[in-house]
């Protein structure tokens, strides 16, 4: 059933295929191929998909990453975060940030079906520990084509709650062309606009013999992105205005409240300053998100744009790391802006982008689907714009005038 519902998803989408090659001769660093060498080292078996320019590295002993992508062959600019200094270092007990701009990671992170504390622990930072399934352990290829690759895992965890969970994990990663990116946002084609595009579609399923409920607990799919920041990076989040609702759109203190003047709203749209100088991260709830986000360098001139399920009427996994508010009061969409910790010490910068699916309620033997996109628009202001008004509904010039 896994199996057929993967391959009906892949047959909706439209790829091309093609041959690639590489050369490790005058690597710029910074450059896509640079990364590709670099990661070569690390990953033997690290797979490379790629349509004429458009290219992006997908990790299987690094837990199915999509390490960075390209619009511009080897040479162009790579446009994940790659967190060097972290493969040659010892196992971190807590995490492992390898980096990468397209990482599956399961929740809730806190809350009473915390994953990331054993049952009965305190909430701090001693006792947080992502599960070596998604942070250290490698993930088996079961399909690739210079398009796409398919990835599988097999996991046993154990929740806050104290009830294990027995359950897999279906990753397949499409490099998309021109027409079906255009397609999927309704875009025009422009040749002055290098783009790459590529869609994941991620497969829970409960391999367990008992459901998933309100007293067991369950996880949820959770993606998230990371990319390099600068000083003229915003994050734009488009969200439905609630007439009814006078509460601020946004939860703004997972981390400590964001200072005031790196958050903005305009009443449909919240700017987020993605410099890389604040640690900050935010959330929006599923009855506001809308099933985008976006980001905008002006400085290099990249449009970067996720988008991903959201379901308005579905219940949530609080990902706080706390017990007391109600396990399914979560958000929907999240970003984060990195910046240097209380004692000076940081791990970017880098800033994030991210999409959860909703609380996987589900019986023995059932699946659940979040699918998640991301695209990279390098080129002229005068062709990002129409593409920012089109998907995000807002200027690049009201990007760049925000702060």
């Amino acid at each position: 059933m896994r199996q057929r519902l993967l391959y009906l998803l892949l047959m909706s989408t439209l790829v091309h295929s093609c041959t690639s090659s590489s050369s490790t001769a005058n690597l710029q660093p910074g450059s896509f191929g640079y990364d590709v060498h670099f990661l070569q080292q690390h990953d033997s078996g690290l797979v490379l998909l790629q349509n004429g320019d458009a290219r992006i590295i997908v990790s299987p002993k690094y837990q199915s990453k999509v390490f960075t992508s390209t619009a511009s062959g080897e040479d162009g600019p790579s446009f994940g975060w790659i967190h060097y200094k972290a493969f040659d270092g010892p196992v971190d007990p807590h995490m492992n940030g390898y980096g990468g701009e397209n990482r599956l990671w399961l929740g809730p992170e806190g809350g009473k079906f915390s994953l990331f504390f054993p049952p009965g622990a305190k909430m701090e930072f001693t006792n947080w520990k992502t599960p070596a399934a998604f942070d250290t352990e490698p993930w088996k290829v079961t399909l690739h084509s210079d398009t796409v690759v398919d990835l599988r895992k097999d996991m046993q965890l154990t929740n806050y709650a104290g009830t294990r969970l027995n359950l897999s994990i279906d990753r397949s990663i499409v490099l998309l062309n021109q027409e079906a990116i255009d397609s999927m946002l309704s875009l025009s084609a422009d040749t002055a606009v290098h783009v790459v595009g590529y869609r994941t579609f991620n497969i829970l399923t409960n391999t367990g013999a008992e459901p998933w409920t309100e007293t067991t607990g369950m996880p949820c799919l959770w993606l998230l992105d990371m990319f390099n920041p600068s000083p003229a990076t915003v994050i734009v989040i488009p969200y439905a205005s609630a007439s009814r609702d006078t509460s601020k759109p946004a939860t703004t203190d997972y981390f400590g409240e964001i200072p005031a003047d790196r958050v903005k709203y305009d009443g449909q749209t919240l700017f987020f300053k993605a410099d890389g100088k604040s640690r900050g991260k935010l959330g929006m709830h599923p009855k506001r998100a809308k099933p985008m986000i976006g980001s905008y360098d002006a400085a290099h001139h990249v449009l970067t744009i996720c988008t991903f399920d959201v379901d308005s009427s579905a219940r949530y996994l609080n990902q706080e790391w706390n017990t007391v508010k109600p396990p399914f009061s979560g958000d929907a969409v999240n970003a984060y802006n990195d910046g240097p910790l209380a004692d000076g010490s940081q791990m970017g910068p880098f800033f994030e982008m991210e999409s959860v699916s909703p609380a996987a309620f589900l019986s023995a033997g059932q699946a659940q689907v979040h699918k998640h996109s991301v695209f990279h628009f390098t080129g002229p202001e005068s062709s990002l714009d129409p593409i920012c008004r089109k998907v995000l509904g807002i200027s690049i010039d009201k990007i760049k005038s925000a702060f």
